[in-house]
């Protein structure tokens, strides 16, 4: 007979919940969440299990990992369908998401996610970290201004170079503004020190990724959003289709038909969004600024743009980029603003 188990991952234990092909619960347990921990318990079963689910989080990418590594059948199931299953559980606890995944694991009624290789987390991580000291640095600035603005003192335009000297040149003779002045001019000190290092690390990190190296031969696609997509992407062939990518990362209308009822929505914004996020980006830089290379890509978004309105032709320049890209990474060829993806 077959066997199936669950894991609902928690920070310290992790509750495991066993059963046939039947459904009838055969184990339950909390086991420490470390690998060594939970393939000593599975081998300690005697029974060979068919398939064990964990949902994502932050420590199952690790612990999928490793119980791949010896041999066991692990599957990672994608967050959103988990809690769309377990919505009808009239009692949500730790047995019973145990008990939910292994139940799903008998069914096969799960959408398997992509664990992504350790060097794209580390990316990823890099610019996770870069976009969080570059909000600090943004949050801090804003705070001295609405300080200031509160005692009539408008600090105006600056560039990076003259903030921290306009800031002291209005709080002169204010010895309260004086003193909140400069402390947060030397946390913002600390930050942009930081931020410009890891900025300038991100810079070289691009220059030495071929697959990101290889997304910025396209127009308007710099290191951001080329290591962005790249680590979110990290292997092209999990795609059967490049068309995929764009319903992937939620830029694609949502649909409801039933019965006599049919109509499309706006994008779904599933998926990761900092990639999306990136592409937008791309996209805008596209349409407002004079770039070579891409007049047949640009000239189809500003159709839709004439019809639709900029946003909505953004966001379709987006999904059609994201299309592109992963073309590029698949057959390992720059941009060719020739190709029949780019010509619209």
């Amino acid at each position: 007979m077959y066997h199936y188990a669950g894991i609902d991952v928690s920070l310290e234990c992790s509750t495991i919940c066993v059963v046939d092909g039947a459904g009838k619960i055969l184990r339950e347990a909390k086991v420490a969440s470390e690998p060594a921990a939970l393939i000593a318990w599975f081998r300690s079963l005697g029974v060979s299990l068919e398939r064990i689910g964990l949902e994502a989080g932050p420590l199952s990418q690790w612990l999928y990992g490793a119980l791949r590594d010896a041999g066991l059948a692990v599957e990672l199931l994608e967050t959103r369908h988990v809690r769309d299953a377990f919505k009808a559980m009239p009692v949500k606890s730790d047995r019973n998401d145990a008990r939910g995944i292994a139940q799903l694991m008998r069914l096969g009624w799960f959408r398997p996610v992509h664990c992504k290789s350790i060097e794209a987390q580390e990316t990823r991580a890099i610019l996770t970290a870069r976009k969080l000291l570059q909000s600090k640095l943004r949050d801090v600035e804003n705070s001295v201004r609405g300080v200031l603005r509160g005692f009539g003192l408008k600090v105006g335009k600056t560039t990076e170079r003259s903030f921290a000297g306009r800031i002291r040149e209005l709080v002169a003779g204010h010895p309260g503004l004086e003193l909140v002045a400069k402390a947060l001019l030397e946390a913002h000190a600390v930050v942009l020190r930081e931020f410009n290092g890891l900025d300038k690390h991100t810079q070289k990190l691009a220059r030495s990724h071929p697959p990101a190296r290889l997304l910025m031969t396209t127009p308007a696609v710099g290191p951001i959003v080329a290591l962005t997509y790249a680590a979110a992407i990290d292997d092209p062939t999990r795609f059967r289709s490049s068309k995929a990518t764009g319903a992937h990362f939620g830029l694609t209308p949502k649909k409801y038909q039933s019965g006599q009822t049919d109509y499309s929505g706006r994008i779904s914004k599933i998926g990761d969004a900092s990639v999306r996020e990136a592409l937008y980006q791309a996209a805008h830089v596209m349409l407002t600024k004079p770039l070579k290379g891409c007049s047949a890509l640009k000239s189809w978004a500003m159709r839709i743009a004439r019809r639709a309105g900029m946003s909505k032709a953004k966001v379709a320049l987006a999904r059609k980029l994201a299309v592109i890209l992963h073309r590029m990474l698949t057959d390992a060829k720059p941009f060719n603003p020739m190709a029949k993806g780019a010509v619209i």
